[in-house]
């Protein structure tokens, strides 16, 4: 992921409320939102050239998202996938903070990257650009490619427009958040971050929904959790050329969701 979005334990209805972007290369072999076949207990996409995924649930209340951390000094040519922290955490049943402190144990050999787990107890945030965890707390947050809600352009755009939407709905649905994921608007030159990467690419890189040649976002992604653990996942793709296309799942979280 790229950009995520999320409410937790801040809305009457909803425990949880999550949107967000992934942004890929579009010829990466990717596999949509589904259940997996080798282990029908986890919904989510899939990364088939490593095998990890960006964001899924598992049936059991788990939840994880990833997001890469925006440092060429962080990254590792020959480091694993970081996509396999999402996966290894949904196919475990490590608590959140105890699967994190052996993550924290092996988190030099990846490049950067921001980490949020959780399960019915609780939700944390990891970065190995710190080595910190953090227990998330109740409210409105934004996760781009630096640490939890820094103040980049995207992130309080997003933070911004996703707070209205959650403070002035008690019924929502997946697409609301995907009209939300789809603003292309680009800030001012004046405030984008400085990342490294160059100012044309600094610009390239700013919207919430990204669209460039080789490079943009290729899924937007809602999840709901309510307080009776029933669970709406959605997922929405986008392919240069073709509309989108949306996928939406309802489970119920069994013990611990």
């Amino acid at each position: 992921m790229c950009l995520i979005l999320f409410s937790y334990k801040n809305h009457p209805r909803y425990r949880l409320i999550l949107a967000a972007n992934r942004d890929e290369f579009y010829d990466r072999p990717t596999r949509p939102l589904d259940f997996w076949p080798e282990n029908p207990a986890i919904l989510a996409g899939r990364d088939q050239k490593s095998l990890g995924t960006w964001l899924g649930v598992n049936r059991n209340g788990r939840i994880a998202a990833i997001t890469n951390f925006r440092n060429l000094a962080a990254l590792k040519k020959n480091g694993p996938t970081r996509g396999g922290l999402v996966r290894d955490f949904l196919e475990s049943d490590f608590p959140p903070r105890e699967y994190l402190d052996k993550v924290k144990e092996k988190a030099s050999e990846y490049s950067g990257f921001n980490l949020l787990v959780g399960d019915g107890d609780g939700l944390v945030y990891f970065s190995n650009m710190d080595n910190t965890l953090r227990e998330v707390e109740p409210g409105c947050h934004g996760l781009s490619n630096a640490f939890l809600d820094t103040p980049w352009p995207k992130v309080e755009r997003g933070k911004q427009a996703f707070s209205t939407l959650v403070q002035n709905r008690g019924d929502m649905g997946p697409d609301d958040f995907f009209d939300l994921l789809a603003d292309r608007r680009r800030p001012e030159d004046r405030d984008l971050p400085d990342t490294g990467v160059g100012l044309e690419l600094e610009r390239v890189l700013s919207p919430l929904f990204i669209e460039s040649p080789g490079y943009g976002t290729r899924s937007s992604a809602v999840i709901l959790v309510d307080y009776d653990r029933r669970v709406t996942f959605a997922e929405q793709t986008h392919e240069p050329g073709a509309e989108p296309t949306v996928q939406i799942f309802q489970i119920n979280f069994v013990a611990g969701g």
